[in-house]
């Protein structure tokens, strides 16, 4: 997996997502995407052990239920081990 650039990540994350079918937000514009937010990109090559990555819902799910169905979506090598509610 350490050779998935920051899109192609950015999309295999926006298509688990969706085959959990929780109740994501879509971005504005003339393209609609899941919305999320992965902020620091890792250069190509470099394999990391904890990153961020921000998602909004738009209503509340338990974080175990979004852990386990957005795992479930994700290739090996790649997956959720924790997350907190940011409230705006």
């Amino acid at each position: 997996m350490i050779y998935i650039s920051h899109l192609d990540l950015m999309t295999l994350f926006r298509r688990a997502i969706r085959r959990a079918q929780l109740p994501f937000v879509l971005t504005e514009g003339f393209t609609p995407r899941v919305k999320i937010s992965i902020p620091k990109a890792l250069k190509l090559g470099i394999e990391s052990c904890s990153e961020e990555m921000t998602l909004w819902l738009g209503k509340n799910v338990p974080d175990e239920k979004i852990i386990m169905d957005i795992n479930l979506n994700l290739p090996e090598g790649v997956g959720i081990d924790s997350i907190r509610e940011i409230k705006d």
